[in-house]
C-alpha cells in the first residue's frame, strides 16, 4: 500500500476524532455553562435558556414557555459547537494547543469571555454591553475559563497530544 493510500484510509478516522472532539467539547462545555450561569445568577436553568433565546427574540423571550427554552438550549449548543470547532480546527495546526491544554484552555476561555460579552451580546437582540461588578466579573470569567478548559481537554482527548516544546 502506498503512503498516500494509507493516509487516505486513516483520514476517515482522523475526521471522526475531529468531529468527536467538537461534539464532546461543545456539548459538555455548553451544558456546564448553562449550569454555571444558573448558579452565578441564582436562577432556574430554564430562565437562563430564555435569556439565551432572548438573543434572537429579544425581551419577549423572558415570557416564553417550553418552546423558547428549547430554542435557548439549541442556540447555546449551536454557539458552543462553533466555539469548540474553532479551537479544534486551530489545534490541528497549532499543536501546542493539545500539548498544553491547561494553558490553551485558560487562554481560550479569556478570548471566549471577551467575544461573548463584548461582541455577541452587543450584536444580539439584547443590544447591550454587559457591565460587571468585580464579583460578577470574576464569576463570569471563571465560567468561561472552565468552558475553555473543557474544550481544550476534550480536544486533547480525541486528537491526542503533540510533544510539548521545552
Amino acid at each position: 500500500m502506498s503512503v498516500p493510500a494509507a493516509a487516505f484510509e486513516r483520514a476517515p478516522a482522523a475526521r471522526h476524532r475531529v468531529v468527536l472532539a467538537i461534539l464532546a467539547g461543545g456539548l459538555i462545555a455548553g451544558t456546564v455553562d448553562i449550569g454555571a450561569a444558573a448558579l452565578i445568577n441564582m436562577l432556574d436553568p430554564r430562565v437562563i435558556l430564555r435569556f439565551i433565546a432572548g438573543g434572537v427574540l429579544g425581551k419577549a423571550a423572558l415570557q416564553g414557555g417550553a418552546a423558547v427554552q428549547w430554542l435557548g438550549l439549541f442556540l447555546q449548543w449551536g454557539m458552543s459547537l462553533v466555539i469548540a470547532a474553532i479551537f479544534v480546527l486551530a489545534a490541528l495546526r497549532l499543536h501546542w494547543l493539545t500539548a498544553r491544554p491547561l494553558l490553551a484552555g485558560l487562554a481560550y476561555g479569556v478570548v471566549v469571555f471577551g467575544v461573548m460579552n463584548y461582541v455577541v451580546v452587543y450584536f444580539s437582540a439584547w443590544h447591550r454591553i454587559n457591565h460587571f461588578t468585580p464579583v460578577s466579573f470574576a464569576e463570569n470569567l471563571a465560567a468561561m475559563l472552565l468552558f475553555g478548559l473543557i474544550v481544550a481537554f476534550c480536544t486533547r482527548r480525541f486528537l491526542g497530544s503533540a510533544p510539548a516544546m521545552p
